[in-house]
């Protein structure tokens, strides 16, 4: 499981309970190139929180590449509070 870091405070904890549950999984920034998730290959993404607002002009979001391959491998995705609004 690949999570991506929205700059939430509990993005560790998050990734520790996954590991806990017996899941390898790998924690990286929302600012990840497409490739490195393809080079990954998970076969799901948790999308964390993060202090933003969506519609901040400022605020950090996917590349539309990742959405892409999201939604080619129809992958499980699970958004926790701002993820779950990108």
């Amino acid at each position: 499981v690949l999570i991506i870091d929205f700059g939430s405070q509990v993005s560790h904890l998050i990734c520790r309970r996954v590991r806990e549950a017996g899941v390898y999984c790998e924690l990286r920034s929302c600012l990840v190139k497409p490739s490195e998730i393809r080079e990954f290959k998970p076969d799901g993404i948790i999308l964390s929180g993060g202090p933003h607002s969506v519609y901040d002009v400022d605020a950090p979001h996917l590349d539309k590449e990742i959405w892409a391959y999201i939604k080619e491998r129809t992958l499980p995705t699970m958004g926790i509070c701002y993820g779950l609004q990108e």
